[in-house]
């Protein structure tokens, strides 16, 4: 048997030994000084000037002064100096100065990388849960790259499921973008949470773009000739071919703007003999300056122009400030608008 413990070095009483206090009391030293292991700091060379009693460091590398040639070993300070303990592979302990965990390996000290696979959550900043089983609070998040490029990716099961981004106010949904539902990529966007309005969708097979929340009208009127001949009349046209959003109004022929923005509108149609005038578009029944003059004969109608609007402005297709006779055939001419952007 020998005198020491074979993993600690702990110094046994033997039979009939005198004294046996003091290879007791060497014993609980020990003890003391490497179980439950937390230093001061991993990271020092030389040993500080006013050390406390107990206070345990571990040796860094070319250490000087008292500690020279102890690298890697524990330091003890015991009042009168420095004890040493060589440590074992596999050792761990709490370095103070920075908050993390090292490991001996048998030949050196290293901070302790925990296994992150296959963990049922992480919460970095908050609490994650099973719905949110990655969640972090924080006022930014870096994704960078690892040498040159890097992905981000959003993967679901099948085309009818949803992979996006959803962006909250309150916890409450204000714009989506992503695959939802299908595999056109599109931007929704909502002012309550629930009800979500697509703003573009990008068709997948083509790449073509549509704004199915861009407000647009296309109308007619129904009839023969009809003949105006007073100035800035509106004309009527009282069936919608289109009317998404439902801002266009067939019985005042008013497109009423949804929203802040630049909006072309167009009126086609035939002219009869008789047209000897000018046609135009009002703002809030104002008369627009640009008009276009039509002398007399029949003739292709055809005017088309550009406003910046304000939510709530109205527009309308009249005849213009000079009229004379406008003659059009009213099952032939139509009066569209669109927001432009």
């Amino acid at each position: 048997m020998t005198d020491t413990s074979p993993v600690l070095a702990l110094p046994y009483i033997l039979p009939s030994q005198a004294q046996k206090h003091v290879t007791h009391n060497d014993a609980i030293r020990h003890l003391d000084a490497i179980v439950q292991l937390a230093v001061i700091s991993a990271q020092m060379t030389t040993p500080p000037l006013n050390a406390t009693s107990g206070d345990r460091y571990v040796v860094a590398d070319a250490a000087t002064g008292d500690w020279e040639g102890q690298d890697g070993a524990i330091a003890v300070a015991d009042g009168s100096g420095w004890v040493f303990y060589a440590p074992l592979s596999g050792w761990r302990a709490d370095d103070l100065s920075s908050g993390s965990q090292i490991r001996f390996d048998g030949n050196a000290w290293a901070p302790v990388i925990p296994n992150l696979d296959n963990l049922a959550h992480l919460g970095i900043g908050t609490i994650a849960d099973a719905t949110n089983p990655l969640s972090v609070a924080g006022p930014a998040t870096l994704l960078t790259h690892d040498g040159a490029d890097h992905r981000l990716k959003i993967n679901k099961a099948q085309s009818s499921d949803t992979s996006s981004l959803v962006f909250q106010t309150g916890w409450s949904g204000r714009a989506e973008m992503g695959t939802t539902g299908s595999d056109d990529f599109a931007i929704k966007v909502s002012a309550d949470g629930s009800d979500f309005k697509e703003a573009l969708v990008l068709d997948r097979h083509t790449g073509a773009v549509q704004a199915p929340g861009n407000p647009a009208f296309l109308a007619y009127s129904t009839g023969a000739w009809a003949t105006v001949t007073t100035a800035n009349t509106d004309l009527l046209f009282a069936n919608p071919v289109l009317n998404r959003g439902s801002h266009y109004n067939p019985l005042t022929g008013r497109f009423t703007a949804p929203v802040d923005g630049l909006y072309c509108f167009v009126i086609n149609g035939l002219l009869g003999n008789a047209t000897n005038g000018r046609v135009a578009y009002a703002i809030n029944g104002v008369t627009q300056t640009m008009q276009m003059q039509f002398l007399i004969g029949a003739a292709p109608l055809s005017f088309t122009s550009v406003f910046g609007l304000t939510a709530g402005q109205y527009v309308t297709c009249r005849t213009g400030n000079l009229n004379i006779n406008f003659t059009y055939f009213q099952a032939h001419t139509a009066f569209s608008g669109w927001l432009i952007s």
